[in-house]
């Protein structure tokens, strides 16, 4: 699928807090965030939630030596808790670069914590059994990052329980924007999240609650759908995408939300695993 300028995104995991697999959920899927982003030759990741075991399996049919940048909003757990499933990275033939930007403002850094979550007694065997040529990014939400010549992501403090970060991905003259876990502020538009999202043609954004449930969950670190139309409205930008469901949220719920979201802005998607979009 992607050869020469080919620039695309595919939803292996769309769900935030616990995976939810079941009956219920068959259509939009249970797995937790995880995307996939191609750049041309270059193989981008966002979130390494349970959706990135499934994603392993698929690039592992290929049976090619694998290179790939692993970026990653934060270190909650349904957002990491499929690393240690992620196969070709127990690969000694392949190459994984790990990005994360908001652990040194609180004196750590992400080889140290991943680290921590792979061992007695959360887990069985230490990260060290990784055997893939793996790297570590730590920088600071802000920073402008040009992992490959003509890549150029944008990132951004979000407004998240222990710190997030947003990304902004340019390449071949689009912009495409990534942006789970934060929580907005009523009446006002967070303006590190407008600065980075101003133009793009895609946002993925943080849809876990509705305006009415949001009073019950402030200070949980989440937005609104409406919360995504407003800030595409103001920013402006194109088309967007509501992700990060709450896991209560079946199928049919979500059929709705789409419903509503594409009533307030034509052209809005409500993400699904195994989703593909073009820029």
């Amino acid at each position: 699928m992607a050869t020469g300028d080919d620039f695309w995104i595919r939803f292996w995991g769309v769900r935030g807090s616990i995976a939810c697999p079941g009956p219920e959920t068959v259509r939009y899927g249970g797995n937790t965030a995880c995307l996939e982003m191609r750049c041309g030759q270059i193989r981008l990741v966002f979130d390494a939630g349970t959706g990135i075991r499934r994603l392993g399996i698929e690039w592992e049919r290929n049976r090619q030596r694998l290179r790939a940048h692993i970026f990653l909003s934060h270190l909650h757990f349904d957002h990491i808790s499929g690393l240690p499933f992620f196969r070709p990275a127990y690969d000694a033939e392949n190459c994984f670069e790990l990005w994360c930007g908001h652990l040194l403002a609180r004196g750590t850094r992400l080889q140290k914590a991943l680290q921590a979550l792979m061992q007695a007694p959360f887990f069985p065997v230490p990260l060290e059994v990784l055997h893939a040529c793996m790297a570590f990014h730590d920088f600071e939400a802000g920073a402008v990052l040009e992992p490959h010549p003509g890549l150029r992501i944008y990132t951004a403090p979000l407004k998240h329980p222990g710190g997030a970060t947003g990304y902004r991905v340019e390449y071949g003259g689009r912009a495409v924007c990534y942006v789970s876990d934060t929580e907005h502020e009523e009446g006002r538009r967070d303006p590190d999240v407008l600065a980075l999202i101003t133009d793009a043609d895609l946002v993925i954004y943080d849809c876990t609650y509705t305006d009415e449930e949001f009073p019950e969950y402030r200070g949980w670190g989440h937005s609104t759908w409406q919360e995504g139309v407003r800030l595409c409205e103001a920013a402006p930008a194109g088309r967007l995408v509501a992700f990060h469901h709450d896991p209560r949220r079946d199928d049919e719920a979500l059929d709705r939300l789409a419903q509503e979201l594409d009533r307030a802005r034509p052209g809005s998607l409500v993400a699904r695993e195994g989703l593909v979009l073009v820029p």
